[in-house]
């Protein structure tokens, strides 16, 4: 990966990835999970894992998509198979940061993300707060993921994660 970016270069990039993360955010907290594997080409690389898994370099995640007929398979499951409590959630995705450009062309880059989740007889409360780990490429649409690492702070996680991260 090169770091040969200019400034310019890389507010106006950081600006697009800001765009595309602002819709992900929308699609996700609209409950929009079929929408939300359209965020990613054709061969996108999902993944939720702890940061202590991902500082190791282990390879171990919560959750793991490889290529969008996963991520809707994972889709299908939340709408079709899947019992849960009904709740909403906020995703609050911040300081992006661009880190360069790979040899290929991607984009790489990290955010921070807080999700806020509201079931409907209880309180609100943070259910995650991480790192998103990205690679972005340009397609016809615009902006597509072509890897999300989601990695988590803590230690333990609710056992219900439904939704992704």
């Amino acid at each position: 990966m090169t770091s040969n970016l200019s400034p310019a270069q890389a507010r106006e990039l950081r600006l697009e990835i800001e765009e595309f993360n602002t819709e992900y955010a929308r699609t996700l907290d609209a409950g929009d999970v079929e929408g939300w594997a359209d965020y990613f080409v054709e061969d996108g690389f999902y993944r939720v894992t702890a940061r202590e898994n991902a500082d190791a370099g282990l390879p171990v995640g919560l959750v793991w998509c490889e290529g969008k007929a996963m991520l809707r398979d994972r889709a299908a499951a939340i709408l079709k198979t899947m019992v849960y409590a009904p709740r909403y959630t906020r995703h609050l995705i911040t300081n992006v940061r661009v880190s360069g450009l790979e040899s290929d062309g991607g984009i790489a880059a990290e955010a921070n993300y807080l999700i806020l989740e509201t079931l409907m007889e209880d309180e609100t409360r943070i259910f995650q707060t991480g790192q998103y780990r990205d690679v972005f490429v340009r397609s016809d649409e615009g902006l597509r993921l072509k890897s999300r690492d989601c990695v988590y702070d803590s230690h333990l996680i609710p056992n219900d994660m439904v939704y992704p991260a």
